[in-house]
């Protein structure tokens, strides 16, 4: 059974026939939610794409939190289903509360658009289990809110609860601190994507929908679509997926 991943659409995402591609490429059927929607029965996992939902007024994700279909993606993913965000589908995230921390102002104050390298923290995740070795990845950036900010005490649960699934790697393969150029947005900690304490949802904000394919510059996303595909799969299976644990009453 080929499993069926929806891709919420606010007004102004722009990066949802990307996420179509992606999915399509990954082996799943993709189903378009609109912000109006609230049955999710049909799906077994969301992508949240890129974009500029509600033109990104007040700040990025804040209006698209309070759309009736990210009450359903919340329930959704209150049972266990798989929620992944990208970019501005992790502002909304965030927003929501289903992941932890705040997207701020990329520390330039400029909008930044380029290819980064993306190194996974771990690879049994239901969003890395299908990346295959722990390399840094390229894939583009393209955000003005991309600088991933939490306290300190947050910051080190976050890594001692194995939360943190992405990182920027400078060029030798290190972590790429706020400071440094190969961070392009001032990230705390280097950190580019995380997930909730159960697992199930996880945001980033570079673009792996963007590099599926060999011929569009670089493959090296398609492993953390394939995760996403394939813990559809074992979701509508099974109604769990592998890596996640329950939580009564955490979202985030």
């Amino acid at each position: 059974m080929t499993p069926r991943v929806g891709i919420v659409l606010f007004p102004g995402s722009n990066r949802d026939i990307d996420a179509v591609n992606a999915l399509m490429v990954a082996g799943a059927e993709p189903v378009m939610l609109w912000h109006e929607d609230t049955d999710l029965s049909d799906v077994s996992a969301v992508l949240l794409p890129g974009g500029f939902a509600y033109g990104d007024y007040l700040r990025a994700g804040v209006i698209a939190q309070f759309s009736p279909v990210m009450r359903a993606v919340g329930e959704f993913a209150a049972r266990g289903g798989p929620v992944l965000g990208i970019c501005n589908g992790f502002q909304v995230l965030a927003e929501a509360g289903l992941v932890p921390g705040a997207l701020l102002r990329n520390r330039g104050l400029r909008f930044v658009c380029r290819e980064i390298a993306l190194l996974p923290e771990r690879l049994d995740s239901p969003f890395t289990r299908e990346i295959g070795t722990q390399r840094p990845l390229r894939m583009p950036v393209a955000h003005g809110e991309g600088c991933y900010f939490a306290d300190d005490a947050t910051l080190d649960a976050l890594e001692r609860d194995g939360q943190v699934l992405w990182r920027y790697a400078a060029v030798d393969g290190r972590v790429a601190a706020p400071e440094d150029a190969a961070n392009p947005n001032g990230s705390l900690r280097g950190i580019a994507g995380v997930a909730n304490a159960a697992g199930n949802v996880a945001g980033l904000m570079p673009h792996p929908e963007a590099a599926v394919e060999d011929l569009i510059g670089s493959a090296d996303g398609l492993g953390i679509i394939r995760s996403l595909v394939v813990s559809a799969q074992e979701y509508a299976t099974t109604g769990a997926v592998t890596g996640t644990r329950a939580l009564a009453g955490v979202v985030g």
